[in-house]
């Protein structure tokens, strides 16, 4: 059976047998002896880490430590409401900060500074908030994930790709009512010139069949 340690667009956290290519956390939110889910969040630094790091290893959710979540890409994690992590990906935090200060007009930003940004634009009375689109889906910038109904989308090159736990797949619909899942201060970072490492499907993915006359 698979652990609940599958993070979705949408920051919920399911089991499913799929891995994925980001691990992270929200502090501690398991219990060791059971190893299933207490709450969903313990602290308001939502982090991105590496898989692998230093050759360390750990076992899932085997102690009174941070409880290890785990993302299909880097534009899911941000969706999610997550942030790269200063300690094990400090190069790409940086990069982050510093297109997140840029898109945001604030300089001299700490991490908690953003997390509190984070926290308010990631939730609304503990569930996740969503926000109206501030552009045309094709002028936003790629990694930026959408909602409409049950149904996560990831932007790429100005197309939509629906979101699973297995990868993307080419979106079935034009998107008419979709709302933004990645935080508003994420996006303008993208704009900035942030560049999340997306799902290898995310460019395998067919173009709709064009039928001749």
């Amino acid at each position: 059976m698979p652990l609940q340690n599958r993070v979705t667009p949408t920051g919920d956290i399911i089991a499913t047998p799929h891995r994925g290519m980001f691990t992270g956390n929200r502090g501690i939110i398991h219990d060791p002896a059971t190893k299933t889910l207490t709450r969903r969040w313990a602290s308001r630094a939502w982090l991105t880490c590496l898989c692998e790091f230093r050759d360390r290893r750990r076992e899932v959710m085997g102690g009174r430590s941070w409880t290890e979540l785990f993302f299909l890409d880097e534009a899911t994690a941000f969706a999610a409401g997550h942030r790269p992590c200063f300690f094990c990906r400090r190069q790409d935090a940086n990069r982050f900060r510093a297109a997140w200060e840029q898109g945001n007009g604030i300089a001299n930003v700490r991490a908690g500074d953003m997390d509190a940004v984070l926290h308010a634009e990631r939730l609304s009375s503990g569930k996740k908030r969503l926000h109206a689109l501030a552009m045309p889906l094709q002028k936003l910038p790629d990694g930026v994930m959408l909602q409409e109904g049950d149904e996560s989308y990831l932007i790429v090159a100005g197309r939509a790709l629906s979101w699973s736990p297995a990868g993307y797949r080419q979106a079935a619909n034009a998107l008419q009512g979709a709302m933004l899942l990645t935080p508003p201060s994420t996006v303008r970072a993208f704009s900035s010139g942030y560049r999340p490492v997306l799902h290898p499907s995310a460019f395998y993915v067919p173009s709709p069949l064009v039928r001749e006359g």
